[in-house]
């Protein structure tokens, strides 16, 4: 089972908590390809940007796999599992951290840093354990 790290952040600024902590990933040496960021409300910008140029384009970058790569979490079960998973609850559909936590945690090989609501995501986590 990962590890899971709980980052408390608004809905408003999870997008920002989980690119915090990509950087810090990143800055400790975590290699990009390791690391996938599901988000439950908008697109990250990089995935919305990525996916103007269509679904073929955009999951070809998720295959190659040396980069980090930003998906909606609904996307999740199609997304392949990675040793870290960050994931944002940044709004959404209201069963969407319940619906798409327990794929996250799936996905994730060493650790999930879940970036939200800490009662939410405690209560989705606990029931999913």
């Amino acid at each position: 089972m990962p590890q899971v790290q709980l980052i408390p952040a608004s809905v408003e600024g999870a997008l920002d908590a989980a690119e915090e902590a990509v950087d810090l990933l990143l800055d400790t040496g975590r290699a990009p390809g390791d690391i996938l960021v599901l988000t439950t409300g908008d697109p990250h910008p990089w995935a919305a940007h990525e996916l103007s140029f269509g679904e073929a384009a955009y999951w070809a970058q998720h295959d190659a796999g040396d980069d980090v790569f930003y998906a909606d979490a609904a996307q999740a079960e199609r997304a392949s599992g990675r040793p870290v998973v960050v994931f944002a609850a940044n709004g959404g559909p209201a069963d969407a951290v319940a619906g798409t936590l327990p794929a996250a945690l799936a996905r994730a090989g060493a650790l999930l840093i879940v970036c939200g609501d800490a009662q939410q995501i405690n209560s989705v986590l606990s029931a999913s354990v």
